[in-house]
């Protein structure tokens, strides 16, 4: 697969060179992981690329977090291999559930940033969870849940993720004639 123009404009709009990483350096290795990821054309071209341990480490959460979530989900409005559509998400279920983190820490604000950024992506992740498979509904289904996202019609949704995860069916296009 290739790296598509609005994953690279969105990659484009940050200084990663001036954001910190988990990982204790710079950002500025960050896009090459993206790159890395969605390009790999097989699962092993993709093996030991990972965005735990720069992105987010367990539910821990650093500077270039924020604008990670916008690359995450500027590549999940494409098309993705299936692997790397699994890494993204289950990132972001990681960056969610560590986005109510209410520790003094430089980076405290990175957690609304990140709920933020993922909100803005609401209507993308809710058909990624009702089109994909029944974990890509269960992923979906948390990310909403943790990031509070969707506002009132949330639970409506989440409620409709949770069917589907307990159907362990995917939904398929009504065939027409």
């Amino acid at each position: 697969m290739a790296v598509s123009a609005l994953v690279r404009a969105e990659l484009a709009r940050h200084d990663w060179t001036a954001l910190r990483c988990i990982c204790g350096d710079s950002a500025e290795h960050v896009p090459l992981l993206f790159e890395a990821l969605l390009t790999a054309e097989t699962p092993r071209d993709a093996f030991g690329y990972s965005l735990d341990g720069h992105v987010e480490e367990g539910t821990v959460i650093h500077e270039c977090t924020p604008p990670a979530v916008g690359v995450i989900l500027a590549a999940l409005a494409g098309e993705v291999a299936p692997t790397v559509r699994r890494e993204f998400l289950d990132t972001l279920v990681r960056v969610a559930a560590g986005s109510d983190c209410t520790d003094a820490s430089p980076v405290e604000w990175a957690g609304d940033e990140c709920r933020a950024v993922a909100q803005e992506g609401f209507w993308l992740l809710v058909q990624i969870g009702l089109s994909g498979s029944a974990d890509d509904a269960d992923a979906v289904a948390d990310i909403c849940e943790y990031f509070n996202l969707g506002g009132q019609k949330s639970a409506h949704y989440q409620a409709l993720l949770r069917e589907r995860v307990q159907a362990k069916t995917k939904r398929r296009a009504p065939v027409t004639r």
